[in-house]
């Protein structure tokens, strides 16, 4: 039949900025679940189409029995105020559609906004069917759905989710309730207990498939420690389940999801973006939790692949046909992008600045970028340029991450983690970088002494609630303690200032002098850097340079002092610390040779508190 195309265009006036309607109506999953849309599954008999410059997606779904299949181009959008997608169908009634949606923002406040439909039927039940599905029940349902968003964009600082009937397992609002309660009685934050029970039981599936400990922290004015935490603790209990996503560098997507450490693996596979990526801890790998299906059911069901809200990170996604030149007008946040396309090597870099240009071309060459750094205004005027032969998708993105992440670096150095989950730990033999983090050792002075002054049992007594003493000042400052080995402890930490924190007020504690009980003197070593996590002795351990140094420097504590390295005297906040006017301390630097480092000279520093028996030492024990 001829190529007639059917037009709808849908015109709202909605109350709601175009920033704060586009991450529901960009989030084309969740709008297309809410529009009574089918749910989709990829069509994996025809990989090529995964792995092309411009990947196309093969998906499906079926409607009323019948599968309905076609080819999907990359999703096109600039944030906040347009996107759109073409679909080629090769079964079905109609033979294409596209769609754009555009928000204009409205002189005295609000948007206007714009849902166009172009749509080709195939056949005689295309004819019939595009003026009833599309023309008519799909106008209902988008416009109810509009205005609905429009009501939730007004209340999204409150409410960080979509309601939805519950769909609870037999028991499972009781077992809630329970729980709930035996969370509180432990001693976890009441308030935080009470807004995630009342998530659990009215938020959408969407939602809580995948419930970021950090994102409701910040919604709820929580503190992010007590929200992990309690999420952690609700693990234990039975009231949640955690998640390890391994997040792929391009789309930050979860290309994998593990129950278990265990499950995550040095070298990943993103199926969407076609490309191999090395895990790391730092970014990479993010811990998430879902309700435990014992309290409530969650279907994990995908009704829209590739809108724009799944990569909230890129601003722009143009696709250009060889040859082609596309002007882009942006508003962009001061920071970092780059630019990328599939298949074409490199990056183009920019820089957002008040100082940057306002128009600069971007162009693709079969050899790749320019590879410098263009500084670019906060409204820059773009020209994308595809010098290349073959059809690009031109991808804008903001290079840091989100902070809301709660990535397993950070989760991994927390004592709660470490005293609930002690047999999480990555395969035997598994090496995964967890970036820097601070690693501290510690050892008794004298402990061979004690225990001839006053006994086996007594001193055994005293080293384990000397233990005791540094867990909770470890724990305090947002630590863990990675292990014991004989008197002595290693301890990592996300911070450097946190560590010093620690351990100073842990020698603090112990040097405590009374009739009954001797003051107990600390060695101590710290150090800051990149590690390597593994699994040692069925435990989370590290290793690496940063690891032997730090033993090093514990070495070379005299007991009662810390001796830091040049890494962590530079951190700003340790440099704050020491140089405050109400600081107690000293600040001695020295310079030494360290075994097993090809006798390369450090410069160290000696940490005291003023007026202890080691601050009046510490120049006679400094070595040189």
């Amino acid at each position: 039949m001829g190529r007639r195309e059917f037009h709808y265009r849908w015109e709202h006036d909605l109350e709601s900025s175009p920033e704060e309607l586009w991450p529901l109506v960009a989030d084309t999953n969740r709008f297309n679940r809410d529009t009574g849309v089918p749910a989709v599954e990829v069509d994996r008999r025809d990989q090529q189409q995964q792995q092309a410059s411009t990947p196309r997606r093969r998906l499906r779904l079926f409607l009323m029995g019948l599968a309905v299949e076609w080819v999907e181009q990359p999703f096109e959008w600039i944030r906040p105020y347009r996107f759109g997608v073409v679909r080629q169908y090769t079964k079905g009634p109609l033979s294409e559609m596209r769609v754009l949606v555009e928000l204009t923002r409205k002189p005295g406040g609000g948007t206007r906004l714009s849902y166009d439909v172009w749509a080709q039927p195939k056949n005689i039940v295309g004819l019939a069917a595009i003026p009833v599905q599309i023309g008519l029940l799909s106008r209902r349902s988008f416009t109810a759905t509009l205005r609905r968003y429009d009501k939730l964009a007004k209340l999204s600082a409150q409410l960080p989710y979509a309601e939805s009937k519950a769909n609870f397992a037999q028991g499972g609002r009781a077992r809630l309730a329970a729980l709930s309660q035996k969370l509180i009685s432990q001693g976890a934050d009441a308030r935080f207990v009470d807004k995630l029970a009342e998530m659990i039981e009215q938020a959408d599936d969407i939602t809580l498939a995948r419930i970021r400990a950090y994102s409701l922290a910040d919604y709820w004015g929580i503190r992010r420690k007590t929200a992990l935490e309690v999420c952690l603790w609700a693990t234990r209990v039975g009231l949640l389940d955690l998640q390890w996503d391994m997040l792929c560098p391009h789309c930050r997507g979860a290309a994998q999801t593990s129950r278990t450490l265990t499950g995550i693996h040095a070298q990943v596979y993103c199926d969407s973006c076609d490309v191999d990526f090395t895990v790391n801890f730092e970014n990479s790998v993010e811990l998430t939790f879902r309700p435990n299906q014992g309290v409530r059911a969650v279907e994990n069901r995908s009704f829209c692949i590739g809108g724009p809200q799944v990569t909230p990170h890129i601003v722009a996604q143009q696709l250009l046909e060889p040859g082609a030149q596309r002007p882009l007008s942006l508003e962009l946040e001061a920071g970092r992008y780059r630019l990328r396309s599939p298949g074409v090597p490199g990056e183009q870099f920019l820089k957002v600045c008040d100082e940057g240009t306002v128009e600069a071309t971007l162009r693709a060459t079969d050899e790749g970028w320019s590879g410098e750094e263009i500084n670019v205004a906060r409204e820059p005027a773009l020209q994308l340029e595809n010098a290349t032969g073959d059809e690009r998708l031109f991808v804008l993105e903001r290079t840091s991450w989100s902070d809301q992440s709660a990535t397993a670096a950070e989760v991994t150095a927390l004592q709660v983690f470490r005293d609930l989950f002690s047999n999480e730990a990555l395969r035997p033999g598994e090496q995964i970088s967890v970036g820097s983090l601070t690693i501290l050792f510690t050892d008794l002075r004298g402990s061979t002494q004690l225990y001839r002054e006053i006994g086996d049992a007594p001193a055994f007594g005293r080293v384990m609630n000397h233990f005791d003493v540094l867990r909770d000042a470890i724990r305090s400052e947002d630590g863990a303690l990675v292990k014991t080995i004989g008197d002595a402890v290693m301890a990592v930490f996300r911070r450097p200032a946190g560590a010093l924190r620690a351990i100073l007020s842990a020698q603090a504690a112990l040097a405590v002098k009374s009739d009954t009980v001797r003051p107990l003197m600390l060695k101590v070593g710290i150090h800051s850097g990149p590690c390597i996590a593994v699994t040692l002795n069925d435990r989370l351990d590290y290793f690496g340079c940063t690891v032997n140094m730090a033993a090093r420097l514990e070495g070379l504590s005299t007991g009662g002092d810390v001796v830091i390295s040049e890494a962590v005297h530079a951190d700003p906040e340790v440099a704050e610390m020491l140089s405050s006017p109400s600081c107690d301390l000293t600040a001695e630097p020295f310079e030494v040779m360290l075994k097993g480092f090809d006798e390369e000279r450090f410069e160290l520093w000696r940490i005291t508190p003023l007026g202890s028996p080691a601050a009046a030492s510490a120049a006679e024990a400094a070595p040189v």
